[in-house]
């Protein structure tokens, strides 16, 4: 199988299913932050940090290809003419989610209060899980227009919701690990 294919030259691509589109419509530019947020996720895993966040990171790469697959697959796409689904995988659900928030917690109960908003840096590694999460924001902003003009499936906007918070406390968290001083904002008076 050639990487190229050729088809795309003219700016369209094929959603699942078939249907083409221009490269730039709201459902692509919304799987495609999927994808650079899971790109973003790799770098963030591929740092000196804890093997046990190394295989939740590795989950929740799969779980983000599993989620872009599902917005590459329009809603009058979704079921074949035989009444089988299109995607014959397992799709984000509560379980997904529920699996965020105890990673979420389990981190959290580890940290310190905050009493600041807290600057990004500090470390690479640290640095890397705020712009995950920035670009997590932007993936969930592009959902919830796409949502607006046909209906998604709610968990994805739950998912997407969820792991910017992940991506958060992360990035606190490895602050912690790598002995390294969270960067408060104090804003200067006047």
């Amino acid at each position: 199988m050639k990487i190229y294919t050729k088809t795309g030259d003219a700016g369209t691509t094929a959603l699942f299913g078939g249907t083409r589109v221009k490269k730039y419509n709201l459902r692509i530019d919304s799987y495609g932050t999927v994808d650079e947020l899971n790109a973003y996720i790799g770098l963030i895993k591929d740092q000196e940090i804890n093997s046990e966040v190394k295989t939740s990171l590795f989950k929740i790469q799969n779980e983000l290809f599993t989620l872009g697959a599902m917005l590459a697959t329009p809603p009058e796409k979704e079921t074949l003419k035989s009444g089988k689904e299109r995607l014959n995988i397992p799709k984000i659900n509560e379980n997904s989610i529920s699996f965020l928030e105890k990673e979420i917690d389990k981190m959290d109960a580890e940290l310190p209060q905050m009493t600041h908003f807290i600057l990004p840096g500090g470390h690479q590694a640290v640095s890397f899980c705020h712009v995950a999460r920035c670009v997590c924001r932007r993936a969930e902003r592009l959902s919830v227009e796409l949502n607006d003009q046909e209906t998604i499936n709610n968990e994805i906007l739950k998912y997407l919701n969820r792991l910017s918070d992940y991506l958060f406390v992360l990035a606190r968290k490895l602050s912690k690990d790598l002995q390294v001083e969270e960067l408060k904002w104090i804003p200067e008076k006047n």
